[in-house]
């Protein structure tokens, strides 16, 4: 899928990046570009020596980008660092360069998860739900020193975690505004919804990294003896510091009893009404990003309209639960 915004590299232009960056002789004797990404370009390379590397290179600076894409390679490349040293499975790191919007990584042996799934039971999912869930908790155990996304402007970042998240909603609307992207009612109902909670949202004391973008396709999964299990998580751009909660938005992007599991892996118990209203917050967030994108990205006509309905409704049934 073309997608306007991510980078146009043919091969020679990722070999040169793969010289330029990795240590010791890089002779590449196979090249392969994946198409799937929305933002980022990726291109798999192997190296003669045995290495299987992944070169990222970020959209062009000159692209218009969302309020909170500014400065995402940084954001990535600072995720996988402290997630790879709190033990979350990850890519090795081989090289990154925040400025330049460059990032080395491992390829890694499995496969995604969505490919994966033909080949499991139930009982499998589910077994790897809960795995992703108790996994992807080990980013919540590192700690931000202020609560919000890691930029250079600071744009976000604040004291307490109202302020933070109320700044962050703040950013994605005045992106919609400026893009004129639709909306289901006035932006200003939006901001009043999200600073009445924020009581509620200041119960959160400690900004904890959050990946936030944890749906299947950045899940990959290998084959084990006894059936399947989780290789490791891709894809850091979108990750902040804030409520440990919100990293259940895209854990739950999946069937209830699935769900379920990967709440049940994540907590190790359920939700409070507290903790399932504030996970309502995090999803109208996502869901605004998600219409505000479909401006900037160049998405061909049938992706707009299939991204804008599913999430205009998915905003419009949480807006009510919070109205309730």
């Amino acid at each position: 899928m073309e997608i306007a915004i991510r980078p146009k590299l043919d091969r020679a232009d990722v070999e040169e990046i793969a010289r330029k960056h990795l240590p010791g002789p890089v002779e590449v004797i196979a090249h392969e570009e994946f198409k799937d990404g929305f933002f980022n370009a990726a291109h798999a390379l192997e190296l003669a020596d045995g290495r299987h590397v992944v070169v990222k290179v970020a959209p062009d600076k000159a692209h218009k980008l969302l309020r909170y894409e500014v400065d995402l390679m940084a954001t990535e490349i600072e995720c996988f660092e402290r997630g790879l040293a709190a033990g979350v499975p990850m890519p090795a790191l081989h090289f990154g360069d925040p400025e330049g919007g460059v990032m080395i990584i491992d390829r890694l042996k499995g496969i995604s998860f969505p490919k994966a799934k033909d080949d499991m039971s139930k009982a499998d999912l589910l077994v790897v739900r809960r795995e992703i869930g108790a996994l992807s908790a080990r980013f919540a155990t590192v700690s931000g020193e202020r609560f919000g996304y890691p930029r250079k402007s600071g744009r976000t970042v604040a004291d307490t975690w109202s302020a933070s998240f109320q700044a962050m909603i703040a950013d994605v609307l005045a992106d919609i505004a400026e893009n004129g992207s639709p909306l289901p009612c006035p932006a200003g109902e939006i901001t009043a919804l999200v600073a009445a909670e924020s009581d509620l949202l200041d119960e959160v004391t400690r900004p904890a990294l959050v990946h936030f973008d944890l749906w299947d396709g950045n899940v990959f999964v290998e084959r084990a003896d006894a059936g399947w299990r989780v290789e490791a998580f891709i894809d850091g751009e979108r990750a902040f510091y804030g409520d440990p909660i919100a990293e259940i938005v895209s854990l739950e992007f999946c069937p209830d009893d699935e769900s379920a599991a990967a709440v049940e892996g994540f907590l190790g118990r359920g939700l409070t009404a507290g903790e399932e209203r504030r996970l309502t917050l995090y999803r109208i967030y996502l869901m605004l990003i998600l219409i505000a994108e479909c401006e900037v990205r160049g998405f061909d006509e049938e992706l707009t309209a299939n991204q804008r309905g599913w999430s205009t409704e998915s905003l419009v049934k949480n807006l009510a639960s919070l109205k309730a």
